[in-house]
């Protein structure tokens, strides 16, 4: 006997808001991409921790006008809301009491077991919404994968890649690219 192929639905980032408006995720952390809900993998210690490190590093270098938001969701296009470890926006906290932010100029995901998605799904997702500057704090290797010049690529899952990588380790430096007069030093982002 043959099984009909499974039917996928699309989830349109509107209606995804008005279920969580709803309270239907409560117990379960997800977040939409690409028109899928995916459940966010759960936090162990060491991802935890540099999280916040990373937090603590990108809040002090950053001036008046600009915001981190840490596991909050971005609005990036219809089908996709993800909720990356870390966003630097601009403006100020009250700018998005009604909206999320649409384009941030940095975000940043810690990963561990999430590093193929983040590199692969993630990567390409940011890339089509025209994030410049994409890192990723890698836990297994502890280097920083720092992704920028965002390009089509009809291979790319979402049709867009990042046509420039860099691995950097300790001691090295990044410099945000909104932020060009300012320094992270590498060790601070991979605790």
């Amino acid at each position: 006997m043959t099984q009909p192929p499974l039917t996928l639905r699309r989830w349109k980032r509107a209606e995804y808001e008005r279920l969580v408006d709803l309270g239907l995720f409560q117990r379960d952390p997800v977040e939409l991409i690409g028109g899928q809900l995916v459940v966010a993998e759960p936090q162990a210690s060491r991802h935890a921790t540099a999280v916040g490190a990373a937090d603590d590093a990108l809040r002090a270098i950053l001036p008046p006008g600009w915001i981190v938001r840490a596991q909050m969701p971005l609005a990036l296009d219809d089908e996709s809301s993800p909720e990356p470890d870390l966003a630097v926006v601009p403006g100020s906290r009250g700018d998005y009491r009604e909206f999320h932010p649409t384009s941030p100029v940095l975000v940043l995901e810690v990963a561990e077991s999430s590093l193929e998605f983040d590199r692969q799904q993630k990567g390409s997702l940011y890339a089509s919404a025209g994030v410049q500057d994409y890192w990723i704090a890698n836990l297994i290797d502890r280097v920083l994968e720092v992704y920028r010049d965002p390009g089509p690529d009809s291979s790319a899952p979402y049709g867009w890649r990042y046509r420039s990588v860099e691995t950097l380790a300790p001691p090295s430096v990044v410099t945000p690219l909104a932020l060009p007069s300012t320094q992270i030093a590498v060790a601070d982002l991979l605790p």
